[in-house]
């Protein structure tokens, strides 16, 4: 149990930390973060998560994660769903504590968009649908792929969160403007119960493309590894 509650607090915090710098900061008024702000925001909410709870749960913090590692052989199949559910819950409730700040505002009028993912007329950049899906599969793919090499029990495992931090970084700079970035399924999910509206009926490219390029990346990683460099039967990396 304690390791659920560990992926529950560690989701809950991804969301209120990416998506609340997106909706508290990105265009406040002279002191707007912007993209590059919100990227690290995201980035940063992982890297502490990791260091938190990586040795508790191994700080997934993400459905594609967790089933992109049981399909590169590094997770055990049986905790797949209960963690996936710890994440979701974990999701909802940061994206709870962020609604109640946002419409705290004395000049509150609307939650916006509240940090939702979208394309077509939604995404921030306009681009369609197929543009979208692309971009979440491929950024998903190589940040399991970050995930599988930084937390390898050959690799140097105290740098790991500085290296999956990054690597968000990384892809929050490039695809924002495409999706506003995913990758992960809880974090999509999240904010568009709250936003109510469009959000809800597209959410399902947020699940479905983060889990394939996470399914590919596992299975990936898997074939690419030196067989003399066989990995452990059951492994929970701190990412």
């Amino acid at each position: 149990m304690k390791k659920y509650i560990a992926e529950f607090i560690g989701t809950m915090w991804l969301v209120l930390g990416g998506c609340g710098a997106a909706v508290l900061d990105a265009a406040f008024p002279n002191l707007g973060i912007g993209f590059l702000g919100v990227a690290l925001a995201f980035g940063l909410t992982v890297l502490t998560g990791v260091y938190a709870f990586g040795h508790i749960s191994g700080g997934h913090f993400n459905p594609a994660v967790s089933i992109g590692l049981w399909a590169g052989g590094r997770f055990a199949g049986k905790e797949v769903v209960p963690y996936i559910i710890s994440q979701v819950l974990g999701g909802i409730l940061g994206a709870a504590i962020l609604y109640v700040i946002a419409t705290g505002k004395s000049d509150f009028t609307t939650i916006g968009d509240f940090a939702s993912n979208g394309y077509g007329e939604h995404s921030p950049g306009g681009f369609n649908m197929a543009a979208c899906l692309i971009c979440e599969i491929v950024m998903t793919f190589m940040f399991v792929m970050v995930i599988m090499g930084a937390t390898h029990k050959k690799a140097s495992g105290a740098f790991a969160g500085v290296a999956i931090g990054l690597a968000l970084t990384l892809i929050h700079l490039i695809s924002i403007p495409v999706t506003n970035t995913s990758v992960n399924p809880a974090r999509s999910l999240a904010p568009a119960i709250f936003q109510g509206g469009w959000a809800m009926g597209q959410v399902w490219l947020f699940w479905l493309a983060p889990i394939v390029g996470a399914i590919l990346a596992g299975g990936v990683y898997k074939w690419l590894l030196p067989n003399n460099i066989p990995e452990p039967e059951t492994l929970e990396p701190h990412a």
